[in-house]
């Protein structure tokens, strides 16, 4: 009987998987004593390793999974621009679909993902807008045309063609010329971010064998992610 491709995909699928974890793991005596400070540990290194190397692209790169109103999940990718005690933040449109589906369900999880670092990292918790003030102090330090397509696209609305974007750019363009002020475009009324407030957080190391190590914060009080104290630890099974 010949195969179909259907037949065929699964196997080819399990060749890419020939490849064994050859990362440096995580001993619980290398963990960090708080989830902030393994977090920025981890990030610092993919970042610096970023300078260095060409299989680390864009480490601030972060999956971030929501739940629309019919319970479906939905997961896109952004970029990371905030991290600090309080959690994790990305910007985007306060329009978008993503934002939509956390104003009527906060809860949501994300991911950083460092393939040739053999490293990982999972959130889980609740997201809350971040302040204008700090909106603000982002939009300002964006290049000029990061800050104009914010005001161009209509996030997750439908376009006609490529035209139709274009030449909304090409309006916005004239609304606010490039004068070489970080403050020539202001930032959009529905412009903002968002702070993933954690209530778990993973880290995963690739191991060989598939051996991997699997290292969870739990949350157990009030504190913010700096805080030891508001924190239990386990080891999961990979």
């Amino acid at each position: 009987m010949n195969s179909s491709p259907r037949d065929a995909a699964p196997q080819g699928l399990a060749a890419v998987r020939r490849v064994d974890y050859s990362g440096d793991g995580l001993v619980e005596s290398d963990v960090a004593a708080s989830p902030y400070l393994q977090a920025r540990a981890w990030v610092d290194d993919a970042v610096a390793a970023a300078e260095e190397r060409d299989d680390v692209p864009e480490p601030t790169a972060i999956s971030v999974a929501t739940v629309d109103a019919t319970g479906t999940p939905d997961v896109r990718t952004v970029l990371m621009r905030f991290l600090d005690e309080r959690g994790p933040g990305f910007v985007t449109n306060l329009d978008s679909a993503k934002s939509e589906h956390l104003k009527a369900n906060p809860r949501v999880a994300a991911a950083l993902t460092w393939p040739s670092l053999y490293r990982a990292i999972r959130f889980r918790g609740s997201a809350e807008l971040v302040g204008r003030d700090e909106v603000e102090a982002y939009f300002d330090s964006r290049p000029y045309g990061s800050r104009l397509s914010a005001w161009a696209s209509d996030q997750s609305r439908p376009a006609d063609d490529r035209h139709q974007l274009e030449r909304k750019w090409q309006e916005v363009l004239e609304r606010f010329p490039d004068t070489g002020s970080d403050h020539d475009v202001p930032v959009p009324d529905f412009w903002g971010g968002w702070r993933i407030v954690c209530d778990e957080v993973e880290f995963w190391a690739g191991r060989r064998n598939r051996l991997h190590d699997r290292i969870v914060f739990r949350r157990t009080g009030d504190g913010d992610l700096a805080d030891a104290a508001s924190w239990t630890r386990l080891r999961l099974q990979p």
